[in-house]
């Protein structure tokens, strides 16, 4: 088989998986029930910001940054640590600031830029919304999520037990920036939104524009697939509702949204969660991984991620079986293993292998990530 038609293979095969997820949602689609899409209940909780943001316990934390030794405000929330925006961003060298318009924190550095909302609960990351707990304001300072904020900023959080100290490392990441693209289908009876990214800055550009091809076509496929999907439903609606003009039939949903997951060592990976909520009890989402080799804009395969080794799938395999036994999962069948072609996505120092949603748990686990880290195929 050539490379061609390997790649040829992988993507019918994401199509295929994206279709039985489509299925499995129409076959739960049968009741009219009110869809969300993810974090769309935000407004909502920003109403309470206020009454928390007045009950913060704020507290001086011992950082380690880069290996410097300091202290930063931090409050514990629902059992999440929040930090001090500026004062950690100070200490960071990130450039913080506030726009009085919007009422939004404002992060720029390492190619990025951050906006934080804590009016609305919003967030937005390179021009695409992502989703964490809401920002709170405290005294006048903007607290945020302390893990959510930083890996999406490059950096590695660690937690020392005995010194109570929490490390940050800044990771050193490929020279590239990131803006995001938009397919938008957008009526009062349904919502498409399809978010990809586009790289630029890097050195080869004939790479970045392979790169970039690829994820475009992409997405202007899964969007193709995802609006057939969400005509079908609108058809099926529109006939339900002639017989039963009583009910109202909500609109129907397509989301999109791409995550950057590794940007290191001349290898890009990210993944893209497709979410489709068309009226059941609640949506499906599938999640698509890509992983490049950024020297030739090649795709890159698990075996390859993994070092060629001849062994990855069993080291794999029984790095999975221990972290489930170590932290208690409850599956609904026993873990099989992983298929040699498995998808995966890379994170700072591992793999990433992820359970589907009812694969092997239930729904409201999500879905499950396991970090083979690379030192276990030396």
């Amino acid at each position: 088989m050539t490379p061609i038609q390997i790649k040829q293979n992988k993507s019918l095969k994401r199509k295929r998986k994206l279709a039985a997820a489509l299925t499995a949602t129409m076959l739960l689609s049968t009741a009219p029930a009110a869809g969300l899409l993810p974090g769309a209940d935000f407004a909502a909780a920003a109403e309470g910001s206020a009454a928390a943001a007045s009950m913060l316990n704020v507290v001086s934390q011992p950082f380690l940054i880069d290996g410097m030794r300091t202290e930063v405000p931090t409050a514990i929330v629902d059992g999440e640590t929040y930090i001090s925006l500026r004062a950690l961003n100070e200490k960071l060298g990130l450039a913080t600031s506030w726009d009085v318009k919007s009422r939004s924190a404002i992060v720029t550095g390492r190619n990025r830029v951050f906006i934080a909302s804590p009016v609305n609960g919003s967030y937005e990351l390179n021009g695409q919304r992502v989703y964490g707990s809401q920002a709170i304001l405290n005294n006048g300072s903007t607290f945020l999520p302390l893990r959510f904020l930083l890996e999406r900023m490059g950096y590695v959080i660690s937690y020392d037990a005995n010194t109570r100290t929490v490390g940050i490392q800044t990771i050193k990441e490929n020279n590239l920036n990131f803006a995001t693209k938009t397919i938008s289908e957008v009526t009062e009876k349904q919502s498409l939104l399809i978010h990809y990214p586009v790289i630029s800055g890097y050195e080869n550009a004939d790479t970045q524009s392979k790169v970039n091809d690829f994820l475009k076509r992409e997405a202007e496929s899964f969007a193709v697939s995802g609006q057939q999907s969400l005509t079908k439903t609108m058809q099926e609606n529109e006939k339900l509702q002639s017989d039963n003009p009583d009910i109202d039939y909500p609109p129907v949903a397509y989301e999109g949204n791409y995550t950057i997951t590794y940007n290191e060592q001349d290898m890009l990976s990210l993944y893209v969660d497709y979410y489709i909520d068309l009226g059941g009890a609640h949506g499906t989402t599938v999640r698509i991984p890509y992983t490049f080799d950024l020297k030739n804009g090649d795709t890159v395969s698990l075996k390859e991620a993994a070092g060629s080794h001849s062994d990855y799938v069993a080291i794999i395999n029984q790095s999975i079986n221990a972290q489930i036994k170590a932290r208690k999962l409850n599956l609904l069948n026993p873990f099989e293993g992983i298929k040699p072609d498995r998808p995966f996505y890379l994170r700072h120092g591992a793999i990433v292998i992820t359970f589907e949603q009812y694969e092997y748990t239930a729904y409201a686990q999500g879905m499950p990530e396991f970090m083979i880290p690379f030192r276990s195929f030396e």
